[in-house]
């Protein structure tokens, strides 16, 4: 597998990222919590922007995957910087932000920032204002005072042997970040995609998100049984669609 290049970022930390180049806008893929650029999705898009000759770009937050940093030392605010550091740096003009699960909350806060440089965006999964809505929301008052106590707690996990220990950090710095509670305009075309079966980010997130924002064109797709992972062949064939069709409204 080809090793990939290396960016400093203005806090010093070594983001790493594969870049194709191709026509733009350019695609842009924004991962979840505790996942990393080698997913079925990111890969899958990066095969999809090869074959249309579409410049692409996916990258590890600090603390994930080939990036440098602890995970459990980082926050929602230090991968947001990561991300606007990467696509600031990497990337010329408006790019569509693809976010899957966190990395949905990501490149809201993207685009929040630099509306300039956003052309649309995707939302698989889109998981804005989780540490409030869900990790802190569920903590019993048991877990809540572990967290103030010791700065930490743990919590079981579906898709590892080992438990997710979540930060005093992780949710306080959260609540610097959340898009739920204010203005959100996004002057762009938005899809998001949402499985039905998904028990890590119900529907029922995707339908704030679009209640909330503000969009010219703005449109939620709702996929019977799908789960969170939203990577059977027909899912991603969504989200290839999707991303075709944000760049044909982007370009009108």
């Amino acid at each position: 597998m080809t090793q990939p290049q290396l960016l400093t970022t203005a806090q010093g930390r070594r983001i790493a990222y594969h870049q194709t180049p191709g026509q733009g806008p350019g695609v842009v893929f924004l991962g979840g919590f505790k996942s990393d650029m080698t997913g079925t999705k990111a890969l899958f898009l990066q095969d999809w922007a090869a074959q249309q000759g579409r410049a692409f770009l996916r990258f590890d937050y600090s603390g994930h995957g080939q990036s440098s940093g602890e995970f459990l030392d980082g926050a929602i605010g230090d991968w947001f910087a990561d991300a606007l550091d990467v696509i600031t740096t990497l990337t010329t003009g408006p790019q569509v932000l693809v976010g899957s699960s966190m990395g949905g909350w990501i490149a809201l806060l993207v685009a929040r920032a630099r509306p300039d440089r956003v052309a649309g965006l995707i939302g698989i999964a889109a998981a804005p204002d989780f540490t409030e809505d869900s990790m802190w929301a569920s903590f019993t008052q048991d877990q809540r005072n572990v967290l103030a106590q010791t700065g930490r707690v743990e919590l079981p996990s579906d898709y590892a042997e080992q438990p997710y220990i979540i930060t005093r950090r992780l949710i306080e710095d959260g609540r610097s970040h959340l898009v739920l509670r204010e203005d959100l305009e996004l002057p762009f075309p938005v899809r998001l995609l949402q499985g039905t079966a998904d028990t890590d980010v119900p529907p029922s997130v995707a339908l704030r998100l679009m209640d909330h924002a503000s969009s010219p064109d703005l449109r939620l797709t709702l996929v019977k049984g799908a789960d969170h992972r939203f990577s059977t062949p027909d899912c991603l064939a969504l989200v290839a669609q999707s991303v075709e069709d944000v760049l044909r409204r982007a370009a009108a």
